[in-house]
C-alpha cells in the first residue's frame, strides 16, 4: 500500500488544474465586465435624463430673465414719464402764482390754469399706478426666478448624491469581485487537489489496460471496454472496471467537502457510421446518450450519489481522429470520463 501512494505522488497531472482555473478566470472576468457594462448604462440613462431637465429649466430661465429686461426697460420709460410730468407740474404751479400775482383780477385765466394743474396731476396719478403695477409685474418675475433657481440647485443637489452613489456602487462591485475571484480561487484550487488524487488513483487502478487511456483532463474508455457492438447494456468485464471507478468515486465523495459542487460527467460518443434505423436506436445520438446513461444509472447502483453524476451523448461529431478506417473509428467509439465543477 505504501508503494503505491509513493507511485501516485509522483503521477500527479496539473495540467487539468489549470485548464480548469483558467476558465473559471475567464468566465469571472467576463461576469464582471457584465455588470459593470450594466451599472454604466443604468448611470448614463439617469444623468441624460437629468441633462434634459436642466436642459428645458435653463431655457425657462432664459426666457423669463428676457421679460425681466423689457419690463424693467418700460419701468424706466415709465419713471421718465413721471419725472416729465412732475416737471410739467411744477412749471404748472410756477405759471399759476405767476399768474395770480400779475393778474389777480382775471379769473377766468386762474380757472384755465386750475384745470390745466388738476388734468396734469390726474395724468400723474394714472402714471403713478401703472408704475406701481410694473414694480409689481417685476416683483412677481424676480419671485419665480428665485423659486427656479432653488428647483435647480435642488436638482443638482439629488444629481450629486446619485453621483455618489454611483461611485459608492462601484467600489462595491469591485470589491464583490475580488472577493468573488478570491472565493473561486479557492474552490478551484481545492477542486483540482481533488481532481489529481482522483486520477492518480484511477492511473494506479487502470494502469494495466491499453484501452484506458488519459485524453488531456479525461479518462478515456474504449466502448468494447464496457458494451457490446450496438449495445448499450454494460457487459461483465465492463461491470468489473466500472466497479473498481466506483471505489474510487465512493473514496472520493467521502473527502470533498460539500460546499464545492463537483460532477463526474460522463460523455458517450461513437464513431461516424450511421446505424441502420432498424434496430433499438435509430442513430447514433440515441447509441452514445443510452450508453452514458447506462454508465451513470450503474455508478448509482454502486453507491455513488447521482448529484455527483450526469450523462450526455454526443454522436459522432467529436472524434479524436479523423478518418473512416478501423482504426480511427475504434477510437472514437468510447466513453470519456471527466471530473468537474457543477
Amino acid at each position: 500500500m505504501a508503494l503505491g501512494r509513493r507511485r501516485f505522488s509522483t503521477q500527479q497531472d496539473y495540467w487539468p488544474a489549470f485548464v480548469d482555473m483558467l476558465t473559471t478566470l475567464v468566465l469571472s472576468i467576463i461576469f464582471l465586465l457584465s455588470i459593470f457594462s450594466l451599472a454604466q448604462f443604468f448611470l448614463s440613462q439617469q444623468i441624460t435624463d437629468k441633462d434634459t431637465v436642466l436642459g428645458r429649466l435653463n431655457a425657462q430661465i432664459a426666457e423669463l430673465t428676457e421679460l425681466l429686461a423689457m419690463e424693467r426697460a418700460s419701468n424706466r420709460d415709465l419713471q421718465d414719464n413721471v419725472s416729465l410730468l412732475e416737471s410739467n407740474l411744477k412749471d404748472a404751479q410756477a405759471a399759476r402764482d405767476n399768474l395770480q400775482g400779475l393778474i389777480s383780477g382775471q379769473s377766468g385765466a386762474a380757472d384755465a390754469a386750475d384745470t390745466k394743474v388738476q388734468a396734469l396731476t390726474s395724468q400723474l396719478t394714472d402714471e403713478k399706478r401703472a408704475s406701481q403695477r410694473a414694480l409689481a409685474q417685476v416683483e412677481l418675475l424676480n419671485q419665480q426666478i428665485s423659486a427656479l433657481r432653488r428647483q435647480i440647485a435642488a436638482l443638482e443637489d439629488a444629481l450629486n448624491a446619485s453621483e455618489s452613489r454611483d461611485r459608492e456602487s462601484s467600489a462595491k462591485i469591485a470589491d464583490l469581485g475580488r472577493r468573488l475571484n478570491v472565493a473561486l480561487a479557492q474552490r478551484v484550487q481545492e477542486l483540482a487537489r481533488y481532481r489529481s488524487d482522483f486520477f492518480g488513483r484511477l492511473r494506479e487502478i487502470l494502469s494495466q489496460r491499453s484501452d484506458i487511456r488519459v485524453v488531456g483532463d479525461r479518462f478515456v474508455f474504449q466502448s468494447e471496454v464496457l458494451f457490446d457492438s450496438g449495445n448499450d447494456a454494460v457487459n461483465p468485464a465492463g461491470e468489473g472496471e466500472l466497479d473498481k471507478l466506483a471505489e474510487a468515486l465512493l473514496q472520493l465523495e467521502g473527502q470533498i467537502p460539500p460546499e464545492i459542487a463537483w460532477v463526474l460527467r460522463v460523455d458517450g460518443h461513437t464513431d461516424a457510421r450511421p446505424l441502420s434505423g432498424t434496430g433499438r436506436f435509430r442513430d447514433n445520438w440515441e447509441l452514445s446518450s443510452a450508453r452514458a446513461i447506462s454508465v451513470v444509472k450503474y455508478l448509482i447502483s454502486k453507491g455513488i450519489s447521482p448529484n455527483h453524476l450526469v450523462a450526455a451523448g454526443f454522436g459522432e461529431f467529436q472524434p479524436l481522429e479523423e478518418g473512416d478506417n478501423d482504426e480511427a473509428n475504434a477510437k472514437n467509439r468510447r466513453i470519456e470520463l471527466k471530473l468537474t465543477e457543477r
